[in-house]
């Protein structure tokens, strides 16, 4: 009682219905019509409240999020009410035992979403809702296969649909140094390996790879082999790698860790060389790009790595980046690593039905777009509202993924992803086999079941 007494108290904290609209209606490159045509779609739902509980909390993220949702509370005279806290997460599960959950939660684990399905705290969404995600979203069977978990009885429902997406697979670079090196962008897997031996021959050094981080040292490392599994595996086997069907020492992971030993591993590869890898701290190691001469010519790593380049510097202009490429001798598609949110009902209402239509339609994504911070797999959400050509450029590689898999290590036991795996890394740049990494990986994740 008393858990939904605060989230009661904390959600009417955070009532937005008296929000202006950010942009006014009718003006930009915004889809209006696909917003007329929800609101005649639904009608007028004036009376009735939402409640939204999710990650974004105080300062930029919330007050984004609040601005996307006075569209809806325009469209529907639907008064909503929403809230977060630090342990967002717990929470939700607190709230969900209590029976006190709000009507649509908003999470970045699916892992989690999953465990709060089996235990029947989450509401199926129709098969329709299911459809339109396969066929209205970038690669849209894999964020199917991510929404879909199995109920209180172990059969599978679709459950979960994706709201704002976060990129990884990208290579940041210095559009002026590969210039004046005459370097093309690779186009393939391979011609980013050719590229790196093209560096070398020429005198230079091809990256900076970083992965210290404090008590989470090693993380950087399981983004590059995530990204190599999905372009030398097929999505099936990332999959049942991720849940364990696929060993942790089997010949397709060690292959993957030796593909990123080749990078990370080989002296004349790496800024600093194999010994500084280990102990670069990541929100360092980009810096290598802007030295003159430069330190490094290419440096791994997500969307948000420009929050530590050095002050003053002009994305497009002093840094850009470059997808991750696909083995064009695999042929296995376009393959994006990412992250995000999912939304879920967890406490059915007609408000809540069709806010989860509204985050189907391209205006929740839009008057975010047009921010910052918000990269979106929905197809028809105009790519021209971005705010700026980084998250355009960005929106467009998530666009043309034929697949999108969630971070491997956010979806594995927490002892894996975030302790085995990460040591294991540091391990393996630090001297051992990929054989001995992945023995040892599995046999931790042998301990816990």
């Amino acid at each position: 009682m008393a858990t939904a007494m605060l989230l009661g108290v904390s959600l009417a904290a955070t009532n937005v219905q008296a929000q202006e609209l950010m942009f006014p209606k009718g003006e930009g490159a915004f889809s209006w019509s696909a917003l007329e045509e929800f609101a005649a779609a639904h009608g007028d739902l004036s009376g009735d409240t939402l409640t939204i509980w999710g990650p974004w909390r105080e300062g930029g993220d919330q007050e984004m999020f609040q601005s996307v949702l006075a569209y809806f509370e325009d469209a529907t005279g639907v008064t909503v009410k929403y809230a977060s806290s630090e342990n967002y997460e717990q929470q939700a599960q607190i709230d969900a035992a209590a029976g006190s959950s709000a009507n649509i939660t908003i999470l970045p684990q699916p892992g989690l979403l999953a465990d709060m399905a089996s235990k029947g705290y989450l509401v199926p969404l129709s098969a329709e809702v299911q459809a339109r995600v396969e066929s209205e979203h970038a690669a849209g069977s894999s964020f199917v296969s991510l929404g879909t978990y199995k109920d209180a009885a172990g059969a599978d429902e679709f459950y979960a649909i994706p709201y704002k997406s976060d990129l990884k697979s990208l290579v940041w670079y210095s559009p002026d140094n590969f210039a004046d090196a005459g370097y093309d962008l690779p186009q393939s897997y391979e011609d980013l390996k050719a590229l790196t031996e093209q560096i070398v021959a020429d005198g230079g050094t091809p990256w900076c790879i970083g992965l210290g981080s404090g008590g989470a040292t090693g993380w950087p490392a399981t983004d590059w082999v995530e990204d190599i599994m999905l372009r030398i595996n097929t999505p099936e086997d990332y999959d049942a790698w991720v849940s364990n069907d696929l060993k942790f020492n089997d010949p397709k992971v060690i292959a993957a860790l030796d593909e990123f030993g080749w990078f990370a591993k080989t002296e004349d590869y790496v800024d600093g060389g194999v010994a500084a890898v280990g102990t670069t701290d990541f929100r360092e190691s980009p810096l290598g790009l802007f030295a003159v001469p430069p330190a490094c010519y290419m440096h791994h790593q997500a969307s948000f790595i420009p929050s530590f380049f050095p002050e003053g510097t002009e994305l497009g202009v002093d840094a850009d980046f470059f997808y991750f490429p696909a083995s064009t001798e695999r042929d296995l598609g376009k393959p994006v690593l990412g992250a995000g949110t999912l939304a879920v009902v967890t406490k059915d209402s007609p408000a809540a039905q069709a806010f989860i239509d509204f985050l189907m339609n391209p205006i929740s994504n839009e008057v975010w777009m047009a921010q910052s911070g918000f990269l979106s797999t929905l197809k028809a959400a105009n790519v021209d509202t971005y705010a700026n050509d980084t998250l355009k450029g960005e929106g467009e590689i998530l666009l043309n993924a034929t697949t999108f898999r969630f971070d491997g290590s956010d979806l594995m036991p927490g002892a894996i992803g975030a302790g085995s795996f990460w040591t294991g890394m540091v391990d393996f740049v630090g001297g051992k086999s990929a054989q001995e990494v992945g023995d040892e990986i599995q046999a931790s994740w042998d301990a816990i079941k």
